[in-house]
């Protein structure tokens, strides 16, 4: 039998060009090897359709959403994480809860929501806006994450602000995943009915890995709701993800059940279908805990994408000015409260002036802008995290989000004064 060539070489001869070459050669295959290992994705997901998904939690922390009608994005945090975020008309939800995953590669997953604190504080400093900040911080006090929220005043996307901060040990010993858990179109599907399940894909067109959740079915149970359209979702980050992958909610091909058994992702799908969808991508923090997420939406994939892309071009300063700039300017055409109230103190006086625009700013915010003088009851659906949004025979969970007589009453008297 021949000897392969390979072993043939005579490496006491080789020159060092040679060796120069060959280092290069085997050093480029392994690394290719390696990224092959790490991102490489199988097509589709095949466990759905996943745990049957929910509405979420009617406790909000905050609300938000740009003062024009041009921004057609409401956000909400419950729980300390992202909450129901609602496009293209107040009354439709898409995102059951966003929220990070943190690990070390080897020991411990820790989930947003099941194993750190949180604070929720306003934003602004000078400013009423609509807009706020949640420092989130490990219950083993090994990191904190301090995320700013609000949405782009000239697109349609929301845009969180993260800065990722190691209090023990250095930024390298830890990995931040983002878990996004759609319900998009007013619905999630899973559980035996499935009813309203979401599409994951991975859209590549920006040259780096940005994933998409698409409903594109209109059609519900609820009377007179005929304006409804297609609705995508892309999730972009400032720097871009260095991994992605789509999965079902508790299936082997969800990251979080993954990371919590291996605390890795052991399998990757680029491709996830009508089911109770969930996305994981890993944020890019080897060159600092500082970045931008941003959520974007759209009546296709490439409006989605177009979106967030856009909105992560912009410096979160710029869209902050704005956003605060657009709130200011309606607080200032509102009647202006008396200079003092008897029995108050300056503080206290301070305090309630604040409250004053605040609220007035609530209300303003649950108007649709869409269909103008269209308030509803309330940002959120009491008991949402019991109530099925994988329900056959209900597709359309409207709840506080629709417009009731008594209490769009109650809006525009609190507005008329």
């Amino acid at each position: 039998m021949s000897t392969p060539a390979f072993s043939r070489i005579r490496w006491r001869t080789a020159s060092p060009i040679v060796l120069v070459l060959l280092a290069l050669l085997f050093s480029t295959v392994f690394s290719l090897a390696s990224h092959l290992n790490a991102s490489a994705a199988s097509p589709t997901a095949s466990d759905g359709p996943g745990a049957l998904s929910h509405f979420d939690l009617a406790r909000k922390d905050c609300l938000g959403t740009a003062r024009n009608t041009t921004s057609k994005v409401w956000f909400t945090i419950a729980n300390g994480v992202l909450s129901d975020v609602y496009y293209p008309t107040i009354d439709n939800t898409n995102v059951e809860t966003l929220q990070y995953i943190v690990t070390d590669g080897s020991t411990f997953t820790d989930l947003q929501t099941r194993d750190t604190t949180y604070t929720v504080q306003s934003l602004s400093k000078n400013s009423n806006a609509l807009d706020c900040e949640v420092t989130t911080t490990a219950k083993s006090g090994k990191y904190r994450i301090v995320t700013d929220y609000l949405t782009d005043s000239d697109r349609n996307t929301l845009v969180m602000n993260v800065h990722f901060i190691a209090l023990v040990g250095d930024l390298s010993a830890y990995q931040l995943y983002v878990r996004y858990d759609p319900s998009i179109n007013g619905n999630g599907g899973g559980g035996s009915g499935n009813a309203g399940g979401d599409t994951g894909t991975v859209d590549t067109s920006t040259g780096h890995n940005v994933p998409v959740a698409f409903d594109t079915v209109t059609k519900s149970n609820a009377a007179n709701r005929d304006y409804a359209e297609p609705v995508y979702s892309a999730l972009d980050a400032s720097n871009p993800f260095t991994n992605v992958s789509n999965g079902f909610a508790s299936q082997p091909s969800d990251g979080l059940v993954q990371l919590d058994t291996s605390h890795k992702l052991t399998a990757l799908y680029t491709q996830a279908n009508d089911s109770n969808l969930v996305q994981t991508a890993q944020a890019n923090i080897s060159r600092g805990g500082m970045f931008k997420l941003a959520l974007g939406f759209g009546a296709s994939q490439s409006a989605a994408v177009g979106a967030a892309e856009a909105s992560l071009s912009t410096q979160f300063s710029q869209l902050q000015k704005s956003y605060e700039s657009g709130w200011d300017a309606y607080d200032n055409g509102l009647n202006t409260p008396p200079p003092n109230f008897k029995g108050a103190t300056g503080e206290q006086w301070h305090q309630l002036v604040s409250e004053y625009y605040l609220s007035a700013n609530v209300v303003k915010a649950s108007e649709d802008k869409t269909f103008p003088g269209a308030i509803v009851a309330s940002l959120a659906s009491p008991w949402g995290q019991a109530i099925s949004a994988g329900d056959p025979n209900n597709t359309f969970f409207g709840s506080y989000r629709e417009v009731f007589a008594r209490d769009l009453y109650e809006a525009w008297t609190g507005l008329l004064l």
